[in-house]
């Protein structure tokens, strides 16, 4: 129960080192190869009329120094013997969702610089893409020990593979929340599909505590990082997308929330 290669994606501009660290962590906990991404894509020119009035900055040798100068960052910030490097003149989102098929678990962050998707990831898009879990590494990320693990459990597709894909960090883990929020009057319903979930974990020896959490007012990831908090976790396992993407943006959801305001690390699978 393991994973056997992280990847990480690093922006030519701005990665922080802590996500690059945490990501070389892992590597060595599960003994995993680690593999460093990176992308930019070429601006088009602007045009007036049908003319082109200005070139954009970054040009193909630009760009090409960039992403050799990022794999010597990595390689130094990383500081262990196995580390790849895969780098494309393309897309953040097109070149990580290719190269996603080498890894077990991809690391990720915020967009830095948001709605730029020229030199930026936008971490939503790339968890519907990876067809990969996701650690999606918070901007002010402190440190991540996955001692204590929260789930936050919904009776969806994704939250199945979520554990699911989560199971070699929760092996390691030495307390494991189920949590599940819930409306008033079903919270009986709720504590059996908990208890089904935390059989499933025994099953593979690990324990894992069930909690209900009625619905109160307020996002739902509110209360779920409020919890993670209270329990002192700093990883959270979630579904990501449980509908279309276009829903969680237009109506909110918690993984859009999540992305958003999470002070802790989340591994997230769609």
């Amino acid at each position: 129960m393991s994973y056997a290669t992280i990847m990480v994606y690093v922006e030519t501009d701005g990665t922080p080192r802590e996500r690059v660290r945490l990501s070389a962590q892992l590597a060595s906990k599960f003994n995993a190869t680690l593999i460093g991404v990176s992308a930019r894509a070429i601006r088009p020119p602007i045009l007036v009329d049908g003319i082109a009035v200005a070139t954009p900055p970054d040009g193909i040798p630009d760009i090409e120094a960039r992403l050799a100068d990022k794999a010597e960052w990595l390689r130094l910030v990383a500081d262990r013997p196995k580390v790849l490097w895969r780098s494309a003149i393309d897309f953040p989102v097109d070149a990580l969702a290719r190269e996603a098929r080498s890894a077990d678990l991809v690391v990720i962050g915020p967009m830095l610089v948001p709605g730029d998707s020229y030199c930026s990831l936008d971490p939503g898009e790339a968890i519907l893409r990876l067809g990969r879990p996701a650690l999606f590494v918070p901007g002010d990320f402190g440190a991540m020990q996955a001692e204590h693990v929260v789930i936050a459990w919904k009776d969806v597709r994704e939250a199945r593979r979520a554990v699911q894909d989560a199971l070699p960090l929760l092996y390691e883990a030495s307390r494991v929340t189920i949590a599940e929020i819930c409306e008033p009057g079903d919270e009986e319903r709720t504590q059996e599909r908990l208890g089904d979930v935390a059989s499933y974990l025994e099953r593979h020896r690990i324990k894992g505590g069930p909690r209900v959490i009625l619905h109160r007012e307020g996002p739902g990831a509110a209360q779920l990082i409020k919890l993670a908090q209270e329990e002192g976790a700093d990883l959270l396992v979630t579904g990501a997308y449980g509908h279309s993407r276009l829903g969680e943006w237009v109506f909110g959801g918690v993984t859009r929330d999540l992305l958003g305001n999470s002070p802790i690390c989340c591994l997230m699978s769609h």
